[in-house]
């Protein structure tokens, strides 16, 4: 292949895409998986990568630079590699997070998490099909999985399924004992849906952003908006909060969110608390309850802006949300707001929650700002799409 100009150089700044409309000509159609090599304008070899031919995103870049051979030694150092970034990051305390991430380990469209002995694959192209079997046996050989779920994102369950024989929620290896499945992280119990879950079946990103809101929650009353299964609210339960209250729409969510509470009842705080959940939409029971007070308030929505053209109206939800939870916030509570929406960026969103809380005529100190966690490092600008801000309001 090869491409415009403008790609070029971003192959050379290290973007692991290339666009469809960025093809300028390839000596003959690629199929789906096949290894496409790109050439500059020069006739020198600028990258190579896993071509898929029905998608914008024709070529998921594997490796820029020098020439290489991608055999079985290659791709065998790279899945030791991941293993090795991993090193020391967690104790037995935690047997739940990413193993792989995508492009930033140089797996594009390809994601591996951990939940105890078993193991999540979540494929974003199908491009990784073809060469499955040759990624599972390094799967197991380097991560020693006591099985192996498939996950495959939405727009690629239909072809997989009739091209390839595989479905979502597959076990590929092992055998699975139960699921949901249930996992350490820092000391507490979790379950994680492996099979029909949202996204891998739990959201590990948020493990440091929960760690910070225990040692925050002593004494508080707590408020955890679109609280899924309850993540923050074990962690805040934990430190000390005198009650925890968990909203979401979702009834089986908030389910789940019991059932975890239940799997660490030997706990100490856990007991002790009063933990009560509501099923309801998150904007209509903030507006309806503003004369509620609360010593601390998680707001952490699900994406709001899936494109480019949700990216205002995503800003102007996000502020709503902040300045309804900022009044009703006691003196000296502490606002927790994060955002999962990539379309939205961190200056945007560290620009509009603040905004909104002045908008409520509460005055506030950021207490501190965060992006990904080490195991979800981002290595290029589509991949960092994680931001919370921590604000203490007086």
């Amino acid at each position: 292949m090869r491409v415009t100009a403008a790609a070029e150089r971003a192959l050379r700044g290290g973007h692991p895409w290339v666009f469809a409309d960025s093809v300028r000509d390839a000596n003959r159609p690629g199929q789906l998986g096949e290894l496409a090599v790109i050439f500059d304008r020069e006739d020198r070899f600028l990258a190579i990568g896993l071509h898929d031919p029905d998608s914008p995103l024709a070529v998921r870049v594997l490796h820029t630079g020098k020439p290489v051979q991608l055999d079985d030694a290659w791709w065998r150092n790279r899945w030791l590699q991941t293993r090795q970034a991993r090193k020391g990051l967690f104790d037995e305390g935690t047997t739940g997070y990413r193993c792989i991430y995508g492009e930033s380990d140089g797996f594009p469209g390809l994601v591996l998490d951990r939940y105890g002995e078993t193991f999540v694959l979540k494929l974003y192209t199908a491009a990784w099909l073809p060469r499955l079997e040759s990624v599972m046996a390094h799967l197991i050989e380097v991560f020693r999985p006591g099985s192996v779920v498939l996950r495959l994102s939405r727009n690629i369950q239909e072809l997989v399924q009739q091209k390839f024989g595989h479905c979502d929620g597959q076990l590929l290896f092992g055998a699975l004992a139960r699921n949901p499945v249930i996992f350490l992280e820092s000391g507490l119990r979790f379950e994680a849906d492996v099979v029909r879950g949202q996204k891998t079946g739990f959201f590990l990103d948020q493990r440091e952003n929960r760690q910070r809101v225990e040692a925050l929650a002593s004494g508080r009353e707590v408020l955890n908006a679109f609280s899924f299964s309850g993540g923050f609210s074990l962690y805040a339960a934990r430190g000390g909060a005198r009650s925890v209250t968990d909203i979401d729409i979702s009834r089986h969510a908030l389910d789940a969110a019991k059932r975890n509470f239940a799997l660490n009842h030997d706990i100490a705080g856990l007991s002790s608390g009063r933990h009560e959940v509501v099923q309801a939409d998150t904007f209509e029971w903030l507006e309806q309850n503003e004369r509620k007070r609360f010593g601390m308030i998680i707001l952490d929505p699900p994406s709001m802006a899936r494109r480019e053209t949700e990216r205002a109206g995503a800003i102007q939800a996000y502020g709503r949300l902040a300045s309804r939870a900022a009044m009703m916030l006691g003196k000296g509570g502490v606002l927790v707001a994060a955002s999962c929406s990539a379309h939205v960026t961190t200056a945007e969103f560290f620009e509009a929650v603040p905004a909104a809380v002045r908008q409520a005529r509460r005055s506030f100190e950021v207490m501190e700002t965060t992006g990904h966690s080490a195991d979800h490092a981002a290595r290029f600008p589509e991949a960092n799409y994680l931001k919370c801000i921590f604000l203490r309001v007086s």
